[in-house]
């Protein structure tokens, strides 16, 4: 018989360098998950992309063990590491804070795919386009 599942739990940690401290601890811990062993393996699954933001979508279940699937980066977060830029603009519309080729827009849109609702490539484009707009960030 199937494990009855408890709840799901989305987290956002930096690959290669989950620690029990705040915020992911008190999540793990609320939800009865050992939060050592979920670190351990969180961190021996994303020591490829140390140091970047990875969402995992955890599966807890009733005999509080867990799986766990891992996400694709914040489309934002991939826009601000190919614009070199720290932040997004305050002001997005007056203040434009840097530039995506449409080559590196495809490149991110291809990255999100899977995560994202989009038929097609385009479409995906579009919408982290959208994401890039409101950032401050221009398409070139």
């Amino acid at each position: 018989m199937a494990k009855k599942v408890m709840k799901v739990i989305k987290v956002q940690a930096r690959g290669g360098q989950a620690n029990p401290a705040p915020p992911l601890g008190p999540v793990l811990g609320q939800a009865g998950i050992n939060i050592g062993d979920f670190c351990k393996k969180f961190n021996d699954q994303t020591k490829d992309r140390m140091g970047q933001v990875v969402p995992a979508e955890i599966t807890v279940f009733e005999d509080r063990s867990f799986t766990f699937v891992l996400k694709q980066a914040p489309a934002a977060s991939l826009i601000m590491e190919r614009a070199k830029v720290q932040k997004g603009s305050g002001e997005p519309n007056k203040n434009k804070i840097g530039t995506l080729t449409k080559a590196q827009l495809k490149e991110i849109a291809e990255t999100k795919m899977s995560d994202l609702n989009a038929g097609s490539v385009e479409a995906a484009m579009k919408t982290i386009a959208g994401t890039a707009r409101s950032m401050g960030v221009d398409i070139v």
